[in-house]
């Protein structure tokens, strides 16, 4: 009888550590979101110049992927056997996690990540660090479109944007020319950002773009 295969994502320190993260983001409450009604959020959401401002009165939301998300990002990453993924909105790391797990089961790489709340990016680091993949993963403070424009890997084959929608767009143009042919971009609620989804959806875009997990839009580089 052969053992069946483990996995990063499916094992200890990992896999409680995300039960456990998950579960805290269900029950947690923020009293300064819930104080926004529901259309100002979405209109600040998706303002290209109060973003900043909303996220950090968001700073104690958990804002994390679903626990299907989270999967999806690890299954990409191992079947393209990324070394290279850029994660744009960190939180407190769920989603950093999932992606880590990949890397380290493709056999190493490095994550960089951005998050404009100081307060997440400590946290982020203790739950790498308690996860056991802190070693693959760098988390950049403050605003990606400054964080993410220098210092990143010649050839990335993975982004994930899950940060402001607003910028989704501004901060795909500003990786692209790093993105191999074949890399993939996964946008967190692109429904969220109608501009950036009829961009990528374009027939002359330089990519193959199609909705997946609800709101998720997945999109090939085109080489």
């Amino acid at each position: 009888m052969t053992t069946p295969p483990h996995t990063t994502l499916t094992t200890a320190p990992l896999a409680p550590l995300l039960a456990r993260l998950f579960e805290q983001a269900d029950a947690a409450t923020s009293p300064a979101a819930a104080a926004i009604p529901r259309d100002e959020r979405d209109r600040l959401m998706q303002s290209r110049t109060e973003y900043l401002d909303l996220y950090g009165r968001l700073k104690d939301l958990w804002l994390p992927v679903s626990r299907e998300t989270g999967a999806l990002l690890y299954m990409l990453a191992r079947s393209i056997k990324a070394r290279n993924i850029v994660e744009y909105g960190t939180s407190f790391g769920i989603s950093t996690l999932h992606l880590a797990a990949a890397l380290r089961d493709n056999g190493g790489g490095r994550l960089i990540g951005s998050e404009f709340e100081p307060g997440k990016v400590a946290k982020a680091r203790i739950h790498m660090n308690a996860g056991g993949v802190a070693d693959l993963v760098e988390i950049r403070a403050g605003d990606a479109l400054e964080t993410l424009a220098t210092d990143l890997p010649d050839s990335i084959d993975l982004v994930l944007l899950d940060g402001a929608k607003a910028i989704y767009d501004d901060v795909l143009r500003l990786l692209e020319p790093r993105l191999r042919p074949g890399a993939l971009v996964v946008a967190d609620n692109a429904d969220m950002c109608p501009a950036y989804v009829k961009r990528v959806r374009a027939p002359d875009s330089g990519y193959l773009s199609v909705p997946c997990n609800d709101d998720v839009e997945l999109s090939m580089r085109l080489g």
